[in-house]
């Protein structure tokens, strides 16, 4: 199974281009959609998602078409959105048996497969309590939960780890590496290390274009040998930026350490590291910032 898209275009009545000939190849697996927030990541997978329509360009799921044949898509798909609603006296079990339904899970079937789902991402202990009263990470596996109804082939996840602590990032990292097997899953996010830990592909975009389509490890490959370092004053990182053309800036211990992209040792107290996904993320975003 691959999700095929080809020439999106997607422009709101406000005149903002949120998606602009975006095409993308996305095949079985984690699939991460990198880019900052206002980047047109959400309106592709709202799109994606049937809840809006794009102005042109195509997208096919196998044979399914995507854009045309919405009733067909929604039986094969699973979605979390960024922020989901839910009723707030309603317990999970109850919440998840409701969706079951209108997902036209039968009644024979559907009290198996709600405890299933409940087990699968470890809520089954809290099934009784209210969704409203969960954590962020409880909230977010009751969300999993929910998009897993009826055997999806396709899955999107939007934003799924903003908000959660490391020990609640883990537990979901790991919910979504294990869905991803056997299905499509695009992890829609601007948070670097959620790609890095779990995608085998990867897209970056910004301002609704595709600045980059494939393997971390070819996005990294083309960042080889031209990254360098530099710890600086917090006085001097202006003039380093008109120096050179530097991608990022983190402290550490209280002092900036810099990234710079070149293709020759630059001197000046600069050494080599290796590049990193957050190297290549920036260097894509500062690159088209530029033009």
């Amino acid at each position: 199974m691959q999700l095929t898209i080809r020439q999106l275009n997607k422009t709101y009545p406000n005149g903002v281009r949120a998606l602009q000939d975006v095409s993308l190849d996305i095949p079985t697996g984690m699939y991460g959609l990198l880019g900052p927030n206002g980047a047109g990541k959400s309106t592709l997978m709202r799109t994606l998602a049937t809840l809006q329509d794009a102005d042109s360009g195509s997208a096919m799921l196998g044979d399914i078409d995507v854009l045309k044949d919405k009733d067909a898509l929604r039986r094969v798909l699973g979605y979390l959105p960024q922020e989901f609603g839910v009723y707030a006296r309603i317990s999970a079990y109850e919440m998840l048996d409701h969706l079951a339904v209108l997902k036209g899970i039968p009644g024979a079937q559907r009290k198996a497969v709600v405890s299933a789902l409940l087990q699968r991402v470890n809520l089954w202990e809290h099934r009784k309590k209210a969704v409203s009263s969960y954590s962020g990470g409880m909230r977010q596996r009751f969300g999993i939960a929910q998009a897993l109804l009826g055997d999806p082939q396709l899955i999107i996840v939007d934003e799924p780890t903003a908000g959660l602590d490391p020990g609640e990032r883990n537990r979901f990292y790991n919910l979504l590496s294990e869905i991803g097997e056997n299905v499509i899953v695009i992890l829609s996010t601007h948070i670097v290390e959620d790609v890095k830990e779990l995608c085998s592909n990867m897209a970056i975009i910004n301002n609704g274009q595709v600045l980059f389509a494939g393997t971390p490890d070819d996005a990294l490959r083309a960042l080889d040998g031209k990254v360098w370092e530099k710890a600086i004053l917090k006085a001097e990182v202006g003039d380093y930026q008109q120096r050179y053309r530097v991608i990022s800036s983190k402290l550490v211990a209280g002092k900036p350490i810099i990234h710079i992209l070149s293709d020759t040792d630059p001197g000046d107290g600069f050494r080599h590291t290796e590049a990193g996904l957050e190297d290549v993320f920036f260097a894509k975003i500062g690159a088209e910032e530029v033009r």
